[in-house]
């Protein structure tokens, strides 16, 4: 196990969005998935896609977040753990893939779909900037992450952000990371990075010798050799304990 994160030591927050900040709109694919005979709820679907990320991980060890079948993988792994797909063979599920991803999936309308703030989050970003801590976006998205953020209210927590496809670089690439630290004037060493992926988020900052901390809000990894939290808002608390030796 990697040593433990130097929590008292941390300056700078870097921090993925999708289902770090915000997530899919769960209502709006569980609406659609319905008129596909694949009935469900949004919280039944928002459970089932989580348990799918380490597998979605494990596929994209060298692959790409953001292309086509990226965002196919994400999907089918999120519909095979409904209880509705129980009736659905491969082929059937396949089907249903093909006919959602692309009206789920626009390239540069992202931001339409990843658009549900989750629960908790102003107050753990507004509480993290209170404590001094310089917060700054690294994501992996498609040009419109700064939009989605500003839309929902979330920007003017940030000190910059770094869209991949902007930037020119996806996670795990470490040169995103280094380029996110040249912005910011911060060491690694004193740096967290947060996501939701390993393979992604993980990965990548460890190569850019940044800490990692993996969000598993149904503690669905295991025995990762990582820390984990639930989500931000643990994180916040975790934070303020070792800067203030209080929570908030």
């Amino acid at each position: 196990m990697p040593p433990p994160i130097p929590w008292a030591d941390i300056e700078t927050l870097f921090l993925d969005v999708g289902n770090t900040l915000m997530s899919v709109d769960f209502d709006r694919i569980a609406r659609e998935l319905g008129s596909h005979g694949l009935a469900c709820g949004p919280q039944e679907l928002r459970r089932a896609e989580a348990a799918a990320r380490p597998a979605l991980s494990r596929w994209l060890a060298d692959r790409s977040t953001e292309d086509r079948d990226g965002f196919q993988t994400w999907l089918r792994g999120a519909l095979r753990g409904l209880a509705a797909a129980a009736d659905h063979d491969d082929a059937g599920l396949d089907a249903i893939v093909a006919a959602l991803a692309p009206s789920l999936r626009v390239h540069g309308e992202s931001h339409r779909l990843w658009c549900w703030v989750l629960p908790g989050v102003p107050e753990a970003l507004a509480a993290l900037r209170e404590t001094g801590l310089e917060l700054v976006v690294v994501s992996n998205s498609d040009g419109t992450v700064e939009r989605g953020l500003a839309e929902q209210g979330l920007r003017d927590f940030f000190s910059d952000v770094h869209d991949s496809h902007l930037v020119g670089w996806e996670k795990p690439d470490r040169r995103i990371f280094d380029h996110a630290l040249e912005r910011a004037g911060t060491r690694p060493e004193r740096t967290l990075h947060v996501g939701d992926l390993y393979a992604a988020d993980v990965v990548g900052a460890r190569a850019a010798g940044i800490h990692p901390l993996l969000l598993d809000p149904f503690d669905d990894w295991g025995q990762v050799d990582c820390e984990r939290l639930p989500d931000v808002g643990a994180l916040a608390r975790r934070l303020a304990e070792a800067r203030t030796g209080g929570g908030w």
